[in-house]
């Protein structure tokens, strides 16, 4: 390992040195904890007996080499504090650990299995001349086996429960909520303990080879949820590791999250070098397509509060890992969970940004969830809430999420938060999914949401896939499948999605409203129009007669350009069908 590269912060390899690693004879095993006055190894080869380590380099490294530990083993280092005080704490390194509430970690032979999907890796891109449709889900709550809450199915037999259901719906990534070992259910994965360590609530490490590997072996990619803001206090894990503030911050004002975890202190290299590393970790051991990266507001601002200032080794922090995984793996996906209007967060670090390749469009979300809230009567007062985006869409490179965080702690589901009774929100909804994938960026949906969903996410759980027997919900699903094969075959959707040239909204005043021949839909919104790369405007594009929602007066529409066409959503239903399918005439113009 280069030693100096550690301490300041610039190697993402440091888990090549530290940790378990297993050869035919024994495990070699390495920590990095500076203030221990003695560590020893105990585990499942040595009768939980302790092993000594001993000091290496610079007296900061402890290793030994303990014969007879093989892979599946478990392991714990016992470290001696300065007072004498003796913590048991798992591998900060360790590939592998056993199953919450105990910590042992685990002995994994990383090297054991092959990786088919070289044809993936050498074709796979970032997607932003593609269209890119995230499956957003938790593992253990798509679909359980029973309805025991700690019954799950392994990553082996997920692969022929989930993949079919996403080629069958036109997704083409998944993103996974956090698989890093946590010790909470009910953090969803997003306060860990081990950063190297798949969770094994639902298998070992080679297993999630498997699973990636089959799902690029499909053509779906998988994108990973990684936190490197914050991570659990549990005694046993990162806290106090060598009996002093190791990785977290020594002072309890800015050294404590809004969650109550412990934040990282982005300022030492050696923090750098473990995040940089895990990071890394996940994209070349796994295979893992792309990292989206959890709360970069807490990054970019102390605590996350702009008033407290930005927070600069944090920033320089992620700008420089983004700058490093971009450099050892171009075609992996960068994404970041940030709703504050800090800039350049997708300028390429090279140019002073902070080097991510997509930003959560968070505005959009709520802009637009709030005017589906709205009665239809009052929703020409609140047009801009749909055209706003648009004002600073360019600012970045964006991608519209519609993640779990919008589907629990009362908030309500996607279909619930729709505007009317129960069968009056379904029309609502598949407006506004229209309204969604037919807006410039990418698109990521929760789990549940295609389906209207009315309960809200529960990670105890799975989804509520009985209700697909009403045909209110069967309808809408078919619905959302037709939708999500129309952005997936209709490149004018996605090729030119972050050019100027590519798309534009007309004037924001002109609210139009557009009556089907039978009187059963109308419409209020501004027009927009899609050019895409599109060769020709499909048949059928020939003109639109409109009439003005202010005025009242008629205007006839022309045929749009070459490469361009209109789209037509239905944003109010004065007598709606749950019908399969929708009312001759309410299908729009393409």
């Amino acid at each position: 390992m280069d030693f100096y590269g550690f301490y300041t912060g610039k190697i993402f390899d440091a888990y090549e040195f530290l940790g378990a690693h297993p050869d035919k004879d024994g495990t070699t095993f390495r920590t990095f904890a500076p203030a221990a006055s003695r560590i020893t190894v105990i585990g499942e080869f040595n009768d939980w007996q302790g092993w000594g380590l001993n000091k290496t380099y610079d007296g900061n490294f402890w290793e030994c080499y303990a014969k007879g530990a093989k892979p599946g083993m478990m392991y714990k280092y016992r470290i001696y504090r300065q007072d004498g005080n003796c913590v048991e704490h798992c591998d900060p390194y360790g590939f592998g650990m056993e199953l919450r509430p105990n910590f042992a970690s685990i002995i994994r032979d990383l090297s054991h299995y092959k990786f088919k999907d070289s044809k993936w890796m050498q074709k796979r891109s970032v997607c932003k001349d593609k269209p890119l449709n995230i499956y957003e889900l938790h593992f253990g709550s798509f679909k359980k086996p029973s309805e025991k809450a700690d019954d799950w199915y392994t990553y082996v037999e997920m692969i022929d429960i989930l993949i079919p259901y996403l080629k069958e719906n036109d997704y083409n990534y998944i993103e996974i909520m956090p698989l890093s070992e946590h010790p909470c259910d009910e953090s969803w994965g997003y306060q860990n303990t081990g950063f190297f360590s798949p969770t094994s609530r639902y298998g070992t490490a080679e297993e999630l080879m498997k699973f990636i590997d089959a799902c690029h072996k499909n053509d779906i990619g998988v994108i990973m949820d990684f936190v490197p803001v914050h991570f659990a206090v549990d005694h046993y894990a990162l806290a106090d590791y060598d009996g002093t503030s190791l990785y977290e911050y020594p002072h309890q004002d800015v050294g404590v999250s809004e969650w109550g975890s412990c934040n990282f202190m982005h300022s030492r290299g050696e923090v750098r070098s473990f995040l940089q590393s895990a990071a890394n970790y996940w994209l070349s051991v796994y295979h893992v397509d792309g990292i989206r990266m959890d709360a970069i507001s807490r990054i970019i601002y102390w605590q996350g509060e702009p008033a407290r200032g930005v927070n600069n080794n944090a920033v320089d922090f992620i700008r420089e890992m983004n700058r490093g995984l971009k450099t050892l793996h171009p075609t992996a996906m960068l994404s970041a969970e940030d709703s504050t209007s800090f800039e350049g967060v997708t300028k390429p670090a090279d140019q002073g940004g902070l080097g991510f390749d997509y930003k959560w469009d968070m505005g959009w979300m709520n802009d637009t969830l709030d005017y589906f809230r709205t009665a239809p009567e009052y929703r020409s007062r609140d047009y801009h809430k749909l055209t706003f985006s648009m004002m600073y869409y360019y600012n970045d490179v964006f991608l519209l999420p519609l993640s779990h965080d919008e589907v629990v702690h009362g908030k309500a589901t996607i279909a619930q938060k729709m505007h009317g009774e129960y069968e009056e929100k379904f029309p609502q909804a598949r407006a506004f999914y229209m309204y969604m994938y037919a807006h410039p960026g990418k698109k990521l949906n929760f789990m549940g949401n295609e389906i209207g969903q009315l309960r809200e996410w529960d990670e105890k759980r799975e989804q509520d896939w009985d209700i697909l027997k009403y045909p209110i919900h069967d309808a809408f699903h078919h619905f959302m499948q037709k939708l999500n094969h129309l952005y997936m075959t209709t490149p004018a959707l996605s090729a030119k999605a972050y050019e100027n040239a590519g798309w534009s909204d007309t004037d924001i005043d002109k609210v139009l409203r557009i009556e089907t021949p039978d009187n059963t839909f109308f419409n209020e919104k501004g027009i927009y129009n899609y050019h895409g790369g599109a060769s020709r405007a499909p048949q059928g594009a020939r003109g639109l007669k409109w009439r003005s929602a202010r005025t009242g007066k008629s205007a006839q529409m022309s045929r749009p350009a070459r490469g361009a066409w209109i789209e037509i959503s239905y944003l109010q239903c004065k007598r709606g069908s749950h019908k399969r399918r929708a009312p001759q005439g309410a299908r729009g113009l393409k």
